[in-house]
């Protein structure tokens, strides 16, 4: 049995700061991991802010999004900062002028597919021509192969098979493919040698860089934390190469899927599509899988977001082929013996639990009893009674406290939209007459209970709905926003004011960061 309350790790009261790597400014079409993001932790060292933290750092698929990824481990090659490549010979710095002709104010994806692939495609073409075994600083590619091979060959084979097959989704590949044994004896196993090859080095380039980052960060007095989505995509190398872990009982097929009932927002629920977990027999096993994922994060983040946390509790079950989500049953999840098998494995855990949603008192119940910090969102707070959870008022140390998430409107957005009775409730509950309602609720972050305030990078810089990250419920037009580079300036004169908001409330960065979870 593990302790009582064995995550009750935030104490002290820090500060941090929402921002996504692809958001960093620069001058490739997406933000990478290279001298912005070190001059992006340099900031946040000046504002006395400990923590930055991301969004998932997973290869995106259809809709580009961060939380539905083609692998729970792998990195995203997006993110790869080209320029260092130039600097040995393995890309020519004309190769990279295509990148550089895009709006510096929000992604391009199609720029991403259309012109990065096939220069991270000519890269690995110039290492292999070149005989090299490793880049200066990333290690040798031959133990990073070794060292991930667990995850790695599965998802070097689904993505290698996944481009012969034009982007199918794999249940409807040739059936010797529909699984990682099958797919090893068959024909195409030698036919992707290459592909498999490729997508080793991306992540190899990936993973080689983002340690730099986490370096640099750690050595400046910042941590940062990360988000594990609770569920998979089915077309991912996790429901291809372990279908054993899901309620599928055919490949590709599953028999539940995941969603929520319906409620105030929507009369038919919402059906995500994503397998579900057979918890039994995971469990059993000792829930190897998800401790190994555990594992793969920590390498990556000092503390960990877990996404939909409700669904560890219960969770939505809906019959694979159901419309909608109307069908569904409450199924019990793993509860307390997965979270004991984490603290076993992982004494020193730091996790918060996306605890937003409907929620009822045996969820709650059940973080307190695990001692996990929640989430709470000003947003949310306004327009109602005096007993709002998220009022400050209410608030508890144990907490993470957001004026808004990446789920939400920026402040300005929020506020400007809102109903005159919620705008005037802030006014007076906050005591400000709301013409600088951004940075009002970014103080009154600071000044809250919550041990841990998080403000998203588009509060600072006072932008409006125009730069929200994502709307739930929409497939097309999120993940895009980014920082220029007169913003990225703009905003880097507001140091000492947060710095001096740090003093004030006991939120001053430390020195230095913990130790790492090994």
């Amino acid at each position: 049995m593990a302790p009582s309350k064995p995550f009750a790790w935030l104490k002290e009261r820090s500060a941090g700061l929402l921002l996504h790597p692809t958001s960093l400014p620069g001058d490739h079409a997406i933000g990478v991991l290279g001298p912005q993001a070190h001059a992006f932790i340099d900031f946040l060292q000046e504002a006395g802010i400990r923590y930055w933290q991301v969004l998932p750092l997973g290869p995106t698929g259809f809709g580009d999004s961060p939380y539905s990824s083609y692998s729970a481990f792998a990195g995203n090659p997006y993110l790869v900062d080209l320029v260092p490549l130039t600097e040995y010979g393995i890309l020519k710095q004309e190769d990279l002028i295509p990148l550089q002709e895009h709006d510096p104010r929000a992604v391009d994806y199609e720029a991403m597919f259309r012109i990065k692939w096939p220069l991270l495609r000519l890269a690995h073409k110039r290492f292999v021509q070149m005989h090299r075994a490793y880049i200066p600083n990333y290690g040798l590619l031959k133990d990073f192969k070794e060292a991930k091979a667990g995850w790695l060959e599965p998802f070097c084979a689904f993505m290698a098979l996944k481009e012969r097959f034009y982007g199918a989704f794999w249940g409807d590949w040739p059936e010797e493919c529909r699984t990682l044994e099958g797919a090893k004896q068959s024909k195409y196993w030698q036919e992707t040698e290459q592909s498999r090859e490729a997508h080793a080095f991306f992540q190899y380039l990936f993973f080689g860089q983002w340690q730099q980052v986490r370096s640099y960060a750690r050595a400046s007095g910042v941590e940062i934390v990360g988000d594990i989505p609770i569920f998979v995509s089915l077309d991912s190398a996790d429901a291809w190469a372990t279908p054993e872990i899901f309620e599928m009982s055919r490949p590709g097929k599953p028999d539940f899927v995941a969603g929520v009932p319906p409620d105030y927002f929507s009369s038919t629920g919402q059906l995500w599509g994503n397998p579900l977990y057979d918890w039994g027999p995971m469990q059993e096993n000792g829930f190897s899988w998800w401790l190994d994922r555990m594992a793969a994060n920590f390498d990556l983040f000092d503390v960990v977001r877990l996404d939909h946390f409700r669904g560890f509790y219960d969770y939505w079950r809906i019959p694979a082929g159901a419309r909608d989500a109307r069908s569904g049953t409450w199924k019990k999840g793993p509860q307390e013996a997965l979270f004991e098998a984490i603290a076993r494995r992982f004494p020193e855990a730091r996790l918060i639990a996306e605890d937003l949603g409907d929620i009822h008192d045996g969820v709650r119940e059940f973080r307190d009893n695990l001692g996990l910090p929640g989430m709470a969102i000003l947003h949310f707070a306004f327009g109602g009674g005096a007993d709002n959870l998220y009022l400050p008022h209410n608030l508890e140390a144990n907490s993470v406290v957001y004026p808004g998430t990446h789920d939400n409107d920026t402040t300005i957005g929020w506020y400007d939209s809102a109903p005159a009775h919620v705008q005037d409730h802030v006014r007076r509950y906050l005591r400000v007459d709301g013409r600088d309602i951004a940075w009002d609720l970014i103080r009154w972050s600071y000044q809250s209970v919550s041990n841990l305030a998080v403000v998203a990078m588009q509060d600072l810089l006072a932008l409006g709905t125009e730069c929200r990250m994502n709307t739930p419920g929409t497939g097309q037009g999120n993940w895009k926003w980014r920082m220029t580079w007169e913003q990225f300036h703009q905003q880097r004169q507001s140091a000492p004011y947060l710095r001096e908001l740090g003093r004030l409330y006991g939120r001053q960065s430390p020195e230095a960061a913990n130790p790492a979870i090994n």
